[in-house]
């Protein structure tokens, strides 16, 4: 063998040595860590025959109002719940039944209520019918996930099904159908050891304490401590504050489908993932925000879930506890004002009250108020109106309203403005030239422009300019100054105060509409010359909602700045240590341009018309406003029926503006007589503090 050779053979035995020596060295380390370092955590899962993991929901964020008192809180309560790990499996379905019926029946001695989804009911010949409205619910009972039947099957058929399917012939009718609701549901839930079903919410403790001394019986039912949406005042801003309840099965798939595309980017780390999970992710049990900023602001309010975990051993020995603890959810700190929302609730319930009845156009209204600085909105009322601690209770009765107490008008009705469109017309007159602060227009209240039609003024005014035009309410100044301006051009002023487009708040809204021979075109109508009049003095094809109105004034208030109007000041970590959110530096939507003087104009116009109103006028401080009255005809039952709804717009102080209100009540006599309502507003508003301390209060962070 040649001394090279010997030095490769070398080489290689030091290497294999080597080798065989970190390989020891790692396998020694590694029984190292198993014996000694992991060692309890090995033998646990060794001596675990059994692990599952129930995911347990972490309570929702609070709800406050601008000065921190709260709306919306959480107390603790009882959920009965049926846990998997102990609960007698699908082949003891004998003994699931008897533990059921027991259930049930403890609670209906009792009065109280537990979980029942089934889309049957048994008439009052004891017949098994489908119960109207849960279409998408006798589809799944149907389907091939479940009874596998046919499109046309009976309630019968499915009843039949369904009783075979759970054991249940032994037992009376009323019985059956009981005990088949909740197998239902515990199917239709997907309840397994690590998805407990809910079989009764907020249950008593005496119930509860009944349930454990008899625990024996009740195999695997279980008590979970969970939290439950507390309205501190339910009649307090419902439609803003909205609802939470249980996720129904379009809002599952929404989500389902939403999580699954988060996912799907490219590159997520195993962090990224559980984090997107925790933050989009929801199960079957879940509840979720159904409307207002329950809703909007559901990403924020909607605690982090913990896992309680529960191992079997060897001996059959369970140990439950947490391997994460639940988080809660994020502090929303609204804009409202708790003071101001509720002077403005009773002041508009209370002018509607006054109002005559009319079975076809029952008593309605709606109330905004923002400051004219920034865009949030302080008070948000509509009439009528529901209560959110009986709003589940009541909801049948609410649907069936003819008045929709559900509808939140502020954002969602869209109203003809009458006069308090005139404002509008009067700026873009003057930023257009067509007339100046000294031009006047003659009224002999009649006009006759058009050789087809003739339109009319409520007064005869002589020699007008446009300050007393707008206090008087003249149509023939503004019929002038819309035909001179031209539809194009008076649509092209109107749109930078945002008539006719959505304001933007976290809630849905409508946009409204500016009349415009575009839209009338899209209707299949034509724009005639006469429209042009009728639409500068707020008729026509002009549609707004309230709180476009009232941004729309506050524009004007402020000389020409359009704020985003908004009901979340911040939102903060429930500890308070964080800001999430921070939406007290206003968000600027677009300048208008418009020179001082054309505001100075128009802004004493409107003074004008606050200081002769005597609500207005008794104000602690000078108030200007436009009052407007809107014709309408509405078809209800087949028949044509009319009316007037009376409007409002309005700032305050005149000298130095904070807070910009608009009014609609519908089917009133003049807008004129809706004015106590911002006159209630304003003396609390003034009256409560100092006016500088009064703007820090709504334009400061909460700390």
């Amino acid at each position: 063998m040649t001394r090279d050779a010997l030095k490769r053979d070398k080489r290689r035995y030091a290497f294999l040595i080597g080798l065989s020596v970190a390989v020891l060295v790692v396998f020694a380390f590694a029984l190292f860590s198993v014996q000694i370092i992991h060692g309890e955590e090995y033998s646990a899962a060794h001596d675990a025959l059994s692990v599952s993991n129930v995911t347990v929901e972490g309570a929702r964020g609070q709800i406050l109002d601008t000065n921190g008192n709260p709306l919306v809180t959480n107390r603790q309560g009882n959920s009965i719940i049926f846990d998997g790990s102990y609960f007698p499996s699908a082949t003891k379905q004998s003994e699931r039944n008897e533990i059921i019926i027991a259930l049930i029946k403890l609670l209906e001695k009792n009065k109280l209520e537990w979980i029942n989804a089934l889309p049957i009911e048994l008439d009052k010949n004891l017949k098994p019918v489908f119960i109207e409205d849960m279409e998408s619910d006798i589809a799944f009972l149907k389907s091939k996930d479940y009874l596998y039947l046919n499109d046309y099957a009976s309630a019968q058929n499915c009843f039949d099904a369904l009783v075979e399917r759970y054991e249940v012939e032994s037992y009376p009718i009323k019985d059956q159908i009981k005990i088949i609701s909740v197998c239902y549901n515990m199917k239709k839930l997907l309840f397994t050891t690590d998805n407990p079903y809910v079989f009764a919410e907020d249950v008593p403790e005496t119930i509860i304490s009944y349930i454990k001394e008899n625990s024996d019986f009740y195999r695997g039912v279980d008590v979970q401590i969970v939290t439950y949406r507390e309205y501190v005042t339910g009649s307090l801003a419902p439609h803003i504050l909205g609802y939470v309840d249980s996720i129904n099965a379009e809002q599952y798939e929404e989500h389902k489908a939403d999580l699954e595309e988060r996912l799907a980017v490219p590159g997520l780390s195993s962090d990224e993932i559980a984090s997107i999970k925790a933050k989009y992710g929801y199960g079957l049990n879940d509840k979720i925000g159904q409307f207002g900023i329950e809703s909007a602001m559901e990403e924020y309010l909607r605690g982090k879930d913990g896992i309680r975990t529960t191992t079997e051993d060897a001996n059959g020995n369970k140990k439950t506890g947490y391997t994460k603890n639940p988080v809660q959810g994020d502090t929303v700190i609204l804009t409202i004002d708790t003071t101001l929302q509720r002077i403005a609730q009773e002041a508009l319930e209370k002018r509607i009250s006054q109002l005559p009845y009319n079975e076809y156009l029952p008593a309605a209204g709606a109330v905004v108020a923002v400051d004219v600085n920034s865009g949030a909105i302080l008070a948000s009322a509509t009439y009528p109106t529901f209560d959110l601690n009986t709003y589940k209770k009541d909801y049948s009765l609410l649907t069936e309203d003819k008045a929709s107490p559900l509808w939140n008008r502020v954002l969602q009705n869209t109203y003809a403005p009458g006069s308090t469109f005139k404002p509008a017309v009067a700026c873009a007159g003057l930023e257009e030239g067509v007339i100046t602060a000294s031009s006047t227009f003659t009224c002999n209240g009649v006009y006759r422009k058009f050789t087809d039609q003739t339109f009319k003024c409520l007064g005869v005014h002589g020699n007008i300019d446009v300050r007393e035009a707008l206090n008087q309410s003249c149509n023939i100044f503004f019929f002038e100054t819309g035909l001179e301006l031209g539809i194009n051009k008076m649509n092209t002023y109107c749109k930078l105060f945002g008539l006719g487009e959505k304001t933007g708040v976290e809630l849905s809204e409508a946009s409204g509409n500016l009349a415009s021979i575009e839209y009338r075109n899209s209707q299949g109508g034509t724009w005639y010359p006469g429209d042009t009049v009728q639409a500068a003095i707020g008729q026509s094809d002009n549609l707004f909602t309230p709180v476009q109105l009232a941004t729309y004034c506050a524009t004007i208030a402020n000389g020409g700045t359009r704020y985003q109007a908004h009901y979340v000041k911040a939102v903060k970590s429930y500890d308070f240590t964080k800001t999430v959110v921070d939406n007290t530096k206003p968000t600027v939507l677009n300048e208008t341009g418009f020179k001082k003087t054309t505001f100075d104009t128009v802004r004493e116009g409107m003074r004008r018309v606050g200081a002769r109103n005597s609500a207005l006028n008794s104000c602690p401080v000078n108030v200007a406003a436009k009052t407007g009255t809107a014709e309408i005809t509405k078809i209800v039952d087949g028949k044509n029926v009319s009316g007037t709804n009376g409007l409002l717009i309005s700032f305050a102080p005149y000298e130095n503006p904070q807070i910009a209100i608009a009014i609609v009540v519908e089917n009133a006599e003049t807008g004129s007589s809706t004015a106590q309502i911002a006159a209630d507003i304003y003396t609390a508003y003034f009256s409560q503090v100092g006016e500088a301390e009064r703007v820090e209060s709504f334009n400061t962070p909460l700390r």
